[in-house]
């Protein structure tokens, strides 16, 4: 009888999303380039100076592009100026990355939001590396994958910080200084949360089915079907980061034991190279990322 309730209560949550959702006129979308631009990516003969040539239309995309490869991050021997010389850098493989990072970014740029931009941005952004780190460490076969669920697993929030901005401050509000967690109050107060409303915006912008699962199991990875794996790493990411000063200005009281975690288990599929992993030192080393993430995170929004 467990499974029927909570199927029945997923099917209500998300039909209180997509309700949520319909009455936003003004929900952005991707950019028309960034389409383009990842259309182009999978052709198998793609050519640098056409994809080059697809961003150069986009003044705005391209000189994100520039400032983020610049970035202590990406760590270049010098300072790259041009975009094509910005792609050669990355390969064809990480630019995808990047556009849909810049998509995301621009669909909700100058907007004024409960969360801070660069608290938000911090989290999406340590999510994505810290994610891309385990998914190295724990020889998942596509370590951008983990890095773009990473970026977008909290689309929902943006939504709810920018388009429900009264419901949402007092949300924020009702869980400061307690041990308490923000999805939950979301559910309390809202009848849903924005795993549930980030799946319905992922859906609208046609997210790859295995983004959309991220975005909806993020809390919940046992829940995902196509892809437990990397919902998984996803998921220990954001836990990781909840405790590492990146998580919209951090819970002192948050805590959590990586052997019992149930996306622990999970990662630990074929391939998975955990025999000597030291979690201590795994923090250590994530802990020396959380400057460069913030810097990566001035650097693009410096003039705000």
């Amino acid at each position: 009888m467990k499974g029927g309730e909570d199927s029945v209560e997923t099917t209500s949550k998300m039909e209180r999303a997509a309700a949520l959702i319909k009455g936003m006129a003004d929900l952005p979308t991707i950019p028309a380039v960034a389409t383009k631009v990842l259309s182009l990516l999978d052709q198998p003969d793609v050519d640098v100076d056409q994809v080059a040539e697809l961003i150069l239309s986009d003044q705005v995309m391209a000189a994100r592009v520039l400032k983020m490869v610049n970035s202590p991050l990406y760590r270049p021997s010098h300072e790259i100026t041009s975009l094509k010389g910005a792609l050669v850098y990355l390969g064809l493989r990480h630019i995808r990355e990047f556009i849909l990072t810049c998509s995301f970014i621009s669909g909700f740029e100058g907007r004024d939001g409960v969360l801070g931009i660069k608290p938000f941005w911090e989290h999406s952004f340590g999510v994505g590396i810290v994610a891309k780190i385990i998914a190295e460490k724990v020889g998942y076969h596509d370590a951008e994958k983990a890095y773009i669920g990473g970026i977008i697993h909290d689309i929902g929030e943006v939504f709810l910080s920018y388009y429900l901005k009264d419901e949402f401050q007092a949300i924020v509000d009702s869980i400061k200084d307690k041990p308490l967690k923000l999805v939950d109050a979301e559910e309390a107060a809202l009848g849903t949360t924005h795993s549930e409303i980030g799946l319905c915006i992922a859906r609208e912008w046609h997210f790859p089915e295995d983004y959309c699962e991220v975005i909806a199991c993020h809390h919940n990875p046992q829940e995902a079907k196509n892809a437990p794996r990397l919902t998984a790493i996803v998921n220990l990411a954001d836990l990781f980061c909840t405790v590492r000063e990146l998580d919209y200005g951090g819970k002192d009281w948050a805590s959590f034991s990586l052997a019992d975690e149930p996306a622990w288990e999970m990662v630990q599929g074929a391939g998975a190279k955990l025999a000597n992993f030291d979690v201590e030192r795994f923090c250590y080393e994530l802990d020396d990322r959380v400057e460069e993430i913030q810097e990566l995170v001035r650097n693009i929004f410096k003039d705000r």
